[in-house]
């Protein structure tokens, strides 16, 4: 919001030139100029020394059909017993409906001045979260809303910031998800990438440091969870990256429960993306105190209109993995995918494997407007085998808002229409 230049218009308009009337405007464009002074950009307001800046966004999302049930491909992963499933018809006769309502806001004000030690800032950020579910046509089954402040902490520092309050955590777990079009099964369960096994609250009432100390190298510290109250409160985390030369690396160690003098569980990441010419390769590690580890590699080859790629996973708990995808730009704005996945719970047990392969067509029909095709088969080697087939419409007219609408089904009975739209600010 440029403040500063439609005052610079309106005085223009009016044709004022008095020598005390300039003086006096020129007081108070210098109050404003304190956000470019500092580098603060986006929604803006400004006093004589301190710049706000204003972001938020909503999305909401409603989905409707008949997919309450699960049905399992891939059964108790061994970092933390779940499953990885897809949806399914839950069986009840004749056939009820289920719907889910989701909306989500958020509000962050970033107040900002100068000091002798670079930016000091005051962050606060407020989030609402609604949620509704209906199943088989019945009451409530649950709901919830809630408005909490997600962050508010203060930090100060230019190439080393000081931060401490209530705020995210600065572990780095980058650098560690697949390049093949599906991902693979345990790194989805992780949240892409790879993970451990124990627990390691981070984030929360933080006291943390960052420094950048040049030629892409940047350090952190920082005491996290220090609003815990079990065993496992106050977790030390230390963070160690790079980036340049095509190359992007992230070292993370977590050590969990230090504010009792007991170290109760602690754990690593490592990764590593490297960008050679035509080929990007990815590679990461995760161990922990329970002995458990985790490892990833993937590769992909990136020629004029087409894309190969290769992943693999395995972990300590007899786990192995591999994917592979082809995409090629058939056409302007038409790219096809096609991939297949594989998981293997137990390397010394038969059929007990899950997989998943898929076509998949990406048309962008004009420039606000996409239409996505996909068919596929999950699987398990039990065997069992269920087809699907979605589309979905997605419309992009500009100015952050984005919308579509997707459908699902599923050769178990399962189907559901997914309606989302969302708008951001700065």
């Amino acid at each position: 919001m440029k403040i500063k230049s439609l005052i610079l218009g309106s005085v223009a308009a009016a044709g004022l030139s008095t020598a005390p009337l300039a003086a006096g405007l020129e007081t108070v464009l210098t109050s404003l100029d304190v956000c470019d002074a500092l580098g603060v950009s986006g929604l803006t307001i400004s006093s004589a020394d301190n710049c706000l800046q204003i972001s938020g966004g909503v999305k909401y999302e409603f989905k409707w059909g008949d997919f309450n049930g699960s049905q399992i491909i891939v059964n108790n992963f061994a970092r933390n017993a779940a499953n990885a499933t897809i949806p399914d018809n839950d069986g009840v006769a004749p056939s009820e409906l289920d719907w889910r309502s989701n909306v989500d806001a958020w509000l962050k004000f970033v107040g900002t001045a100068d000091s002798s030690w670079g930016p000091a800032s005051a962050t606060i950020k407020i989030y609402y979260d609604e949620n509704n579910t209906v199943n088989n046509e019945g009451p409530l089954a649950a709901g919830s809303t809630a408005v909490n402040v997600k962050e508010a902490y203060v930090s100060v520092g230019d190439t080393t910031v000081l931060m401490a309050g209530r705020k995210g955590s600065i572990a780095n777990f980058k650098n560690d998800e697949p390049l093949n079009w599906l991902g693979l099964f345990n790194s989805d369960n992780v949240n892409k990438g790879v993970g451990f096994s124990v627990a390691l609250p981070t984030g929360g009432n933080v006291i943390q440091v960052t420094s950048s100390l040049g030629n892409g190298v940047s350090v952190g510290a920082g005491l996290e969870n220090l609003n815990g109250t079990t065993a496992q409160a106050g977790t030390a985390v230390g963070v160690l990256a790079y980036s340049g030369n095509g190359v992007d690396a992230n070292v993370t160690v977590l050590a969990g429960g230090i504010l009792d003098g007991t170290i109760e569980n602690w754990a690593l990441q490592a990764g590593l993306k490297a960008q050679l010419d035509m080929i990007t390769l990815v590679g990461a590690l995760a161990a922990d105190s329970a002995g458990f580890w985790n490892v990833l590699g993937s590769a992909e080859v990136a020629y004029d209109m087409f894309k190969l790629a290769v992943s693999g996973e395995a972990t300590s708990g007899n786990e192995i993995g591999f994917g592979v995808s082809g995409s090629a730009e058939v056409a302007s704005g038409v790219t096809i995918n096609a991939g297949f996945r594989w998981f293997d719970t137990d390397t010394t047990v038969a059929n007990n494997e899950g997989y998943q392969a898929a076509a998949q067509l990406v048309a962008a029909v004009t420039e606000t407007v996409t239409l996505t095709g996909e068919v596929g088969l999950y699987g398990t080697t039990a065997p069992t085998s269920t087809a699907y087939g979605a589309g979905t419409l997605a419309w992009a007219p500009g100015g952050g808002f984005t919308s579509s609408v997707k459908g699902e089904f599923y050769a178990n009975g399962a189907y559901s229409l997914t309606f989302k739209a969302a708008k951001d600010f700065q």
